[in-house]
């Protein structure tokens, strides 16, 4: 089968990696600039897999909307919106889409299959793919059980067989709404699973299995899906995935919300929101080299050098980080304050995180 791969983060760089091995024709697009391509491209890897020789990587849109009836989509849920405009200005009307990511609009509450529909596909034309298993485990050769659900049964049907293998074993989902609402609350428990560790208290984290996945059943059913769902491998087939293991990004957040540490995976909880950047107040410097790979440097204030908290930081979050502060003195900090007035210009300490959208960065500042 043809299939184009729209996004070439972290699951979208797998989902290539995973159907190339598998014998399908595939095109890999990302945004041209975008960190993730960029490193495809220059390096032919990023940390979680190499980068297949048999998939063709572009920047095109055009090219990789016409290289294949089945279009797999897997970019932030929060940018879908804007960026199926710009899909619908091809000819897309006999296109297969299937999305791999999980999420609700937060200015609608809609749906990601909504999202799509609204913007002029075919509800038959559309499906997800969803369910537990990480990254880092599937390329050391784990497998693991995944869905793929549809109101198009028989899309269903020729999804989940054409992409099944012995790493992943797909099963036919028949419940859309509740695939889609399971998985997306999924991520939230596995935050208060994280939260439960930091605290100290995980063997709670029985008691948010059960009572969560039933609070989830209702929630799928008052929103017009089948409470069952919840109990299978979009919600609490997840769990194990998301509420134990090390590689869980959203478990990891939580633990360190609890325990007071300032960044780590927040900046990927940020770009998952759509921002662009996200701005801190940590004394410390980024640096880079001509190849584009960063690095943490000491601020010019070394009696408020915050490196050591920053360490663990990896590429991407790097990316999409800016540390403005880095390059004064705190006294210098306090007379800028203090020139406009602000509230915290006198406090001995501030703790202030800023998400800034596409934009005039610089002016903003």
């Amino acid at each position: 089968m043809k299939v184009s791969i729209l996004g070439c983060g972290r699951w979208g760089s797998f989902i290539g990696w995973y159907l190339a091995r598998n014998g399908h024709e595939v095109c890999q697009w990302g945004r041209a600039g975008n960190y993730s391509f960029n490193v495809l491209k220059n390096t032919g890897k990023n940390e979680y897999v190499e980068l297949d020789e048999r998939i063709n990587l572009t920047s095109n849109l055009k090219e990789a909307v016409e290289f294949a009836q089945t279009i797999i989509i897997s970019i932030s849920a929060q940018a879908l919106r804007s960026f199926m405009q710009e899909i619908v200005k091809f000819d897309v009307a006999e296109k297969n889409f299937v999305l791999c990511m999980k999420g609700i609009e937060v200015e609608t509450g809609k749906r990601l299959s909504q999202v799509v529909c609204e913007s002029g596909i075919d509800v038959n034309k559309i499906a997800v793919w969803v369910g537990p298993g990480h990254i880092q485990a599937f390329t050391q050769g784990s497998p693991n059980c995944m869905v793929i659900d549809s109101e198009n049964k028989k899309l269903v049907k020729y999804l989940a067989d054409s992409f099944r293998s012995e790493t992943i074993r797909f099963y036919y989902g028949d419940d859309l709404i509740g695939s889609e609402i399971g998985a997306a609350t999924k991520n939230i428990m596995g935050i208060a699973a994280g939260m439960l560790d930091g605290g100290g208290y995980t063997t709670l984290k029985g008691p948010l299995m059960s009572r969560g996945a039933r609070e989830v059943a209702r929630l799928i059913k008052a929103l017009g899906g089948n409470e069952i769902s919840a109990y299978g491998l979009c919600h609490l087939g997840d769990y194990e995935t998301t509420l134990f293991s090390p590689y869980s990004n959203n478990r990891k957040f939580g633990e360190d919300f609890v325990k007071g540490v300032k960044f780590g995976k927040l900046a990927e909880l940020a770009i998952a929101q759509n921002c662009d950047k996200i701005a801190t107040g940590h004394y410390a410097r980024i640096k880079s080299d001509a190849n584009g790979r960063r690095w943490i440097s000491s601020a010019a204030d070394a009696t408020k050098d915050q490196t050591y908290v920053l360490w663990q930081l990896t590429q991407d979050q790097l990316s999409h980080t800016r540390m403005p502060l880095g390059d004064y003195r705190k006294e210098e900090i306090r007379e800028i304050a203090a020139q406009y007035g602000f509230c915290n210009a006198g406090r001995r300490d501030s703790q202030d995180v800023c998400f800034i959208p596409d934009g005039d960065y610089v002016s903003f500042i």
